[in-house]
C-alpha cells in the first residue's frame, strides 16, 4: 500500500503550505504520480477534487484565526490568497454560513473541515477479478450530460432512471454491439470540478439514431473489473475498491482517457447480474 502513504505525504505538503498558492502539479510530485491520475484518485477516494479540499482548509484555517487572532480581515485574507475582503467574505460566507466580520465580533462556533488521512486498512474484501486488455480507437454514439464530480453517485443513476423510463435506452440497445449499453466517463474538467456522462454503444453502422452525438475513444491499454450485484451500489462499490486498493497496490496508474461502464443484456437489478468497468491505464 506504498501508494496510500504516498498520498498522505501529499496532504502532508499542503497542510504544511495552506498559506502559499499550491500548484497541483507540486502536490502530485509529492506522491509521485501524474496530475491527473492524482486528482482522480483524490476524487474517487475523498469525494472531494483537490481544489475543493484546499479551499475547505484553508478556510477553516482562517475562521479559526479570525475566533483566536487579532490579524486583521484582509491580512488573514491576503494569507490564505484572497485577493480581497469581498471575494474572501463571499467564500467564506458559502463555507461557513456566516461572514468574516461576524465571527470576528461574535466569537461563534463555526464549521472545520478537518484535514484528511488515508487510512491502510486490509479489510479481507472478495478478490477484484480483472484482466488487462488493448483495443483500438472506436466510435461510440450516444448522449451526454454535464455533471459535478462530486454529485456523480446521485446524478449518474438519476440520467440512467430518466433514459429508462423515456424508452430512449431501450432504443439504444437494440442497435448494441457486442459490449452492449454503455456509461462513459469523459471530459474531466478538474478546475471546473465536472465531467460528462455518456450513455452510449459502439458505434457499429451509418445508421443514424435519433437524438445521438458520436465520441471518439482512443486507443488505450485497459483494466477490465467484473462487478457482480445490482445496480448502483455494486458498481459504485467496485469504483472506490479500484483506487482505494488497486491502484495503489499495483504498478499502474490512470491513463488519462475515457472511462467506461459495460452494461450487457439482464436484469440491473438482480444480484447475479454482471456488469464490467473499463478503467484505462499506463505502467508507472
Amino acid at each position: 500500500m506504498e501508494g496510500l502513504q504516498r498520498m498522505n505525504d501529499s496532504l502532508q505538503f499542503i497542510e504544511e503550505n495552506l498559506d502559499s498558492t499550491l500548484q497541483i502539479e507540486e502536490i502530485a510530485k509529492v506522491a509521485c504520480m501524474s496530475k491527473y491520475h492524482f486528482q482522480r484518485m483524490f476524487q474517487m477516494i475523498t469525494g472531494v477534487s483537490v481544489a475543493e479540499y484546499i479551499r475547505k482548509r484553508k478556510l477553516t484555517l482562517a475562521a479559526q484565526e479570525l475566533s483566536h487572532s487579532r490579524a486583521r480581515v484582509l491580512d488573514i485574507a491576503l494569507k490564505y490568497g484572497y485577493e480581497s475582503p469581498e471575494s474572501f467574505s463571499k467564500a467564506f460566507r458559502k463555507a461557513h454560513g456566516i461572514s468574516p466580520v461576524e465571527v470576528r465580533r461574535t466569537g461563534i462556533n463555526i464549521k472545520a473541515f478537518p484535514k484528511l488521512s488515508f487510512q491502510i486498512q486490509l479489510k479481507g474484501e472478495q478478490e477484484m477479478n480483472y484482466k488487462i486488455i488493448q483495443k483500438d480507437e472506436f466510435k461510440v454514439v450516444g448522449k451526454g450530460i454535464e455533471i459535478s464530480m462530486g454529485e456523480n453517485n446521485k446524478e449518474v443513476p438519476l440520467f440512467w432512471e430518466q433514459s429508462n423510463k423515456s424508452g430512449w435506452t431501450k432504443v439504444l440497445a437494440a442497435q448494441a454491439g457486442v459490449m452492449g449499453l454503455m456509461g462513459i466517463c469523459l471530459d474531466h474538467n478538474h478546475k471546473q470540478e465536472n465531467m460528462t456522462y455518456f450513455i452510449g454503444i459502439e458505434k457499429n453502422s451509418e445508421k443514424i439514431i435519433q437524438d445521438c452525438e458520436e465520441r471518439i475513444i482512443p486507443a488505450s491499454t485497459w483494466a477490465v473489473f467484473e462487478v457482480v450485484g445490482p445496480m448502483p451500489h455494486s458498481i459504485q462499490n467496485i469504483w472506490k475498491r479500484i483506487f482505494s486498493e488497486w491502484f495503489p497496490s499495483t504498478g499502474y496508474e490512470h491513463g488519462n482517457a475515457p472511462e467506461i461502464e459495460v452494461y450487457p443484456d439482464g436484469d440491473p437489478n438482480a444480484e447475479d447480474y454482471r456488469s464490467e468497468v473499463w478503467v484505462p491505464i499506463i505502467k508507472r
